[in-house]
């Protein structure tokens, strides 16, 4: 259990003004008291600078953002009885990273502005906002505006836009560590270049609560006062707030925990505990891992407890949105006792009845394990309490090292993106909208992002003829014309490309998703089509927490009804496995691992979690070792499937496939022969018909650096892949029109369509910078090339423990049974992993 203590707020008593001394009386009336980076904030607004505020969840980070733009209009407006019934123009735009946020943002925002008595005017505009209230808003917008990077570049658009932020003065990015080395984040960097070229003094403030790596991200966030067109006076301001928020990690430690730990178990073997800690508590969150599993613990509680029912619900991202909101105003009103969700409920929403939270499995991320923990007691001086549970043995050696890292503020940090130049081509079309440009000035404006820093004039030249007559590849295509010069002024002058770009605008990019509808006509969400092409009509399946039969698909909708009981025989029905589930081991936590790992090797076991593995532990000693910092473990093992290589970098399950697969390769360039490689977050296995037979020599040479890239691109289909990823990007440079609201373009056509243009930049345009930047993208996201390269030098440098083993060892093991999973049946899976279970404990005893 770690318990951060909590610094008593105080504050600033030298500081004073009319705008500060309103503040401070509204804060007496809610009884409460400014934080010290609350005031130093505030200060620093007034002082003109930018700057970002890194605080703990539910400690006042919003306020501390918004009251300094509140103070100070209050500073040069000191009498409220000239203030009129008008309300200020545009003064303060406010960015989310998701919708979801927006109306919650919204509200807290406006009690402020409430309290205060002042005559500003606070609303949102996002996807979900009516078109009604978006025509007002091109009129005429609010004195503040709480909007997302996608809505805010589609207001640029507008012939307009620069009238409507006339008057801005302060744009605030919250949580801006979802943002940052995001193509979003990208977006919010070239958007906020815009309005710093119309407003020299324009003032940015970030917001974060979990990020390793601040002082980057407030450079990529502000840039310094020698920026062209800066007029600011100072360097940004990294404000960190030294109130530390109590964060309670307890754990429900297993009575009988498998020497084997093998995953699939979903936790629900502890499902009994956590029934009981949701009827201990007001109101729980139960994060899970994945939309499936979120499915699956919500119908599992239900059962289990039929006194939940109507005070249970279900959050995901794929349930529809008006279903959501529901939830989150019953969440919010205290009328619910337990939601179950996904990372859907990470960020922002100030669900104050909240006192516990339920994390299922590992989080995998420290960050992660820190954002959710703070959902309950969202409120300075609150006690925040998680209660982890594991779905398998390993999960209690990562709770005991996120508390670790925790303690350590040890946090995970956000690399910043760079160039990516299909959003480059997005923005510049967008501008070419919204009044047009100058090339000379426009490049000057994109090159004071930290994104776009060291764009060349070769790229900028590439891009902009991209835009005006499609390059090389397309010129002779009137649609891909999309940017006229005339004058020295670029404008894009078909109504029909700003209608296809402005319906097109948006950097997230995913796979295709098929509405679910009842054939009565109610709405319940999206699925991924995979799923459903699987399906035959009358085919039960279960979403949004409801058992459902599958009809058809018409017009990429899958029309459902509710099965019966009688024919589902109450519980049978298979769960929507959607993309993207399997969340690797970030690097701060696998570096945690090893530090516990090292520590049990030498006897020191000090929290609760490894002394329930340390029965593990020590049948992994035993047997061969624990893979531990400073040396390299290799073990060697046959089956009947055939010859085991393990090695276990603890590195995560990306690296890991990424080195197993290098790895694989290698070998059988030297001797012809099949190897399969499989990877888990601790390490990877090489399987094989023959003996692995490894000296020193062949290990340097598997190891090496040398023709590296050579080897990656050879060992993994990167054609395919690239194809793949050019599809995104061509969706974000807009060179595909994903179709009209109703009528959206399946993924198919739009693979198809992608995989074409894909085809004659190969073939027409071998030196288009889209087609570079796909293979770039592979390289560096998919297969993270330069972290493998850094890796295998390290393996290199480190002495190798190499050890043959009668049987598989209990790291081994879970990776065995991992892979045997994607070969079998799922009954024949269970049933094979159970019987090499008792072969084993038999083995260990």
């Amino acid at each position: 259990m770690t318990k951060l203590l909590t610094t008593k707020p105080t504050h600033d008593t030298e500081g004073t003004s009319p705008g500060l001394d309103a503040i401070r009386r509204w804060f007496g009336i809610k009884g409460w008291l400014p934080f010290p980076f609350q005031e130093e904030a505030w200060a620093a607004y007034r002082s003109g600078t930018d700057g970002l505020v890194h605080a703990p969840t539910g400690m006042g980070k919003s306020y501390a953002a918004w009251l300094g733009p509140l103070s100070h209009w209050i500073d040069e407006h000191p009498d409220p009885q000239q203030w009129t019934h008008h309300a200020p123009p545009l003064q303060v735009l406010w960015l989310t990273p998701l919708r979801a946020l927006a109306t919650d943002t919204t509200e807290n925002l406006l009690d402020a502005v409430v309290g205060l008595g002042l005559p500003w005017t606070v609303e949102l505009r996002t996807g979900d906002t009516s078109s009604s209230i978006k025509q007002r808003q091109r009129k005429s917008l609010p004195t503040a505006l709480v909007t997302t990077p996608e809505s805010l570049t589609l207001m640029l658009s507008y012939p307009e836009a620069r009238t409507l932020f006339a008057n801005l003065r302060a744009v605030v990015v919250d949580e801006w560590h979802e943002l940052m080395g995001s193509k979003r984040g990208v977006q919010t960097e070239l958007a906020l270049a815009r309005l710093r070229r119309w407003h020299p003094t324009l003032q940015t403030w970030g917001l974060s609560a979990t990020l390793g790596n601040l002082p980057a991200a407030l450079r990529v966030l502000a840039p310094p006062p020698s920026a062209p067109n800066s007029e600011k006076r100072d360097d940004a301001r990294l404000i960190s707030a030294d109130q530390h928020k109590s964060i309670v990690i307890d754990t429900i430690i297993p009575d009988n925990i498998e020497h084997f730990p093998w995953a699939g178990h979903l936790g629900l073997k502890l499902l009994p505990e956590v029934v009981h800690a949701i009827n201990q508590a007001r109101t729980t969150l139960v994060f899970t891992s994945s939309r499936a599993q979120t499915e699956i613990w919500f119908q599992a509680i239900l059962e289990a407890d039929l006194n939940f029912a109507g005070e249970i619900a279900l959050h995901h991202g794929s349930i529809q949105y008006e279903l959501r909101r529901e939830i989150e105003e019953r969440l919010r009103d205290g009328r619910l006792r337990c939601v179950v969700c996904t990372s859907s409920l990470d960020l922002g929403v100030d669900f104050s009845p909240v006192d516990q939270v339920i994390q299922i499995g590992s989080p995998k991320g420290v960050a992660r394990l820190l954002q959710r923990a703070g959902r309950s007691g969202h409120q300075p001086g609150a006690q925040s309490r998680v209660l982890c549970v594991p779905t398998h043995a390993f999960d209690l050696i990562e709770f005991a090292a996120a508390r670790e890292a925790i303690t350590n503020r040890d946090v995970e940090s956000r690399p910043a993106l760079l160039k990516p130049l299909d959003l480059l081509v997005l923005h510049i079309v967008t501008l070419a909208l919204g009044g047009g440009f100058v090339a000379e000035e426009l490049l000057a404006e994109i090159r004071t992002t930290h994104a776009y820093q060291t764009l060349s004039d070769v790229e900028w030249q590439w891009a902009l003829d991209f835009v005006t007559h499609g390059g090389n590849a397309l010129r002779a295509y009137e649609i891909y014309r999309k940017v006229t010069p005339r004058n020295g002024i670029h404008r894009v002058t078909s109504p029909q490309i700003a209608r296809y770009h402005r319906m097109s605008i948006g950097t997230i990019t995913s796979d295709a998703m098929l509405s679910v509808k009842f054939v009565s006509g109610a709405s319940l969400g999206t699925v991924e089509e995979s799923f459903i092409a699987r399906l035959r009509p009358g085919d039960h399946f279960i979403f949004a927490g409801r058992l459902l039969e599958f009809v058809r698909i018409k017009d990429l909708t899958a029309y459902v009804r509710t099965a019966s009981a009688k024919s589902s025989n109450e519980k049978s029905g298979i769960v929507p496995r959607w993309n993207g589930t399997r969340m690797p081991l970030s690097t701060q936590l696998a570096a945690a691992v090893r530090r516990l790992l090292a520590d049990a090797d030498d006897g020191v076991i000090s929290q609760n979690e490894m002394r329930a593995v340390a029965p593990i532990l020590a049948i992994q000693k035993k047997w061969s070792r624990l893979p531990i910092p400073g040396e390299f473990l290799v073990e060697k093992a046959k089956s009947r499937d055939g010859f085991h290589l393990f090695a276990f970098p603890l590195l995560g399950r990306t690296l890991h496939e990424g080195l197993g697969t290098i790895l694989a390769y290698r070998l059988t360039q030297l001797e012809p022969r099949t190897i399969s490689a499989f990877a888990s977050d601790y390490g990877f296995e090489l399987l094989s018909s023959t003996p692995f037979e490894m000296d020193d020599q062949l290990w340097t040479q598997l190891l090496s650096t040398d023709h590296l890239l050579k080897d990656v691109l050879a060992c993994v289909n990167s054609t395919e892949l690239a194809r793949r990823q050019f599809r995104d990007i061509a969706r974000v440079a807009g060179l595909i029109f994903s179709g009209y609201p109703g009528s959206k373009k399946s993924m198919r056509q739009l693979q198809t369509s992608s995989g074409l243009l894909y085809e004659v930049f190969r073939d027409f345009d071998p030196d288009n910078l889209l087609l570079e930047q796909a293979h770039r993208e592979v390289l560096e996201q998919q297969l993270d090339l330069q972290q493998v390269r850094a890796t295998l030098m390290d393996l290199a440098e480190l002495p190798r423990v190499v050890i043959e083993t009668p049987r598989l060892t209990p790291f081994a093991f879970p990776i065995w049974a991992d892979r045997l999973r994607t070969q079998v049946t799922s009954e024949a899976w269970t049933e094979r992993i159970q019987r090499m279970v008792l072969q084993l404990e038999r083995a260990a005893h």
